[in-house]
């Protein structure tokens, strides 16, 4: 069985580092033209258009501010000729904040968290909805949540954990209010991936203490996220709309 995207018009957040760069690899792997979105990376961004070549193309946007959300929106459709069918809100930050931390500094970790994690997503999806509905194909949304959703996380990362919970009840929403149009959502939540943002955990606590928290014996990688992401786009999976998928080497299993 092939994983077939042909054609299909999807616009990736984060779409140029860790896991988002494998997402919008195997999406353009399966035939589909990518709207890669990316913030501060300019290298990375470059890199990935010079591998993918006319598949991709980039959009630089800061997904803390509502107007930058609206514009990378925008740009998408327009670039896209007034077509989009599917759309992976991956892009998110991870901001330790220690509990004791300043109150206003605590504050600010925890709203730049929630605007970049929850209201640009709920931006998007509040935007690609409307999109689908004037699109007779109606069309896919993929949220990128995290396993920190379901069991909690560390006391320096309240926010996160937090944010990315918001992300699964918006994706069930969503799935429960606008199927009968043809608009399917799914939730990915994956755990500890080996990624640059990643990194600073493994500096921090050592990569044995990663190791230690899963079931397999080995970290996951981007490219063990990315095919599922591929697969829901694909349509194959239309009627797991609203599920939850966990992709976390079985650290967290509910």
């Amino acid at each position: 069985m092939k994983i077939d995207c042909s054609n299909q018009h999807i616009l990736v957040t984060g779409g140029t580092r860790g896991i988002g760069a494998a997402i919008t690899r195997t999406l353009v792997e399966c035939g589909a033209y990518v709207v890669a979105h990316y913030n501060r990376n300019e290298e990375s961004a470059q890199k990935l258009k010079a591998e993918l070549g006319s598949s991709i193309h980039l959009i630089k946007a800061d997904l803390s501010g509502a107007m930058e959300v609206a514009r990378l929106f925008s740009e998408t459709l327009e670039y896209f000729d007034g077509r989009l069918d599917g759309i992976v809100n991956n892009a998110g930050i991870a901001l330790s904040s220690d509990i004791h931390k300043n109150a206003v500094e605590w504050t600010d970790d925890w709203l730049k968290t929630m605007d970049v994690n929850v209201n640009a997503v709920g931006l998007l999806c509040k935007r690609s909805v409307v999109q689908f509905q004037k699109q007779e194909t109606g069309g896919r949304i993929v949220n990128i949540s995290s396993r920190a959703a379901f069991r909690g996380d560390t006391a320096d990362y309240l926010a996160y954990a937090t944010s990315k919970g918001a992300v699964v009840s918006l994706t069930k929403s969503i799935a429960r209010a606008f199927g009968k149009q043809n608009i399917k959502a799914f939730t990915v939540a994956p755990g500890f991936v080996r990624t640059d943002m990643a990194q600073q955990f493994i500096n921090q606590y050592g990569e044995d203490y990663a190791l230690n928290d899963i079931a397999l014996t080995k970290l996951t990688e981007p490219k063990d996220v990315a095919p599922t992401i591929a697969m829901l786009m694909s349509g194959l999976m239309d009627h797991a709309t609203g599920t939850t998928i966990d992709i976390n080497a079985g650290s967290y299993v509910h």
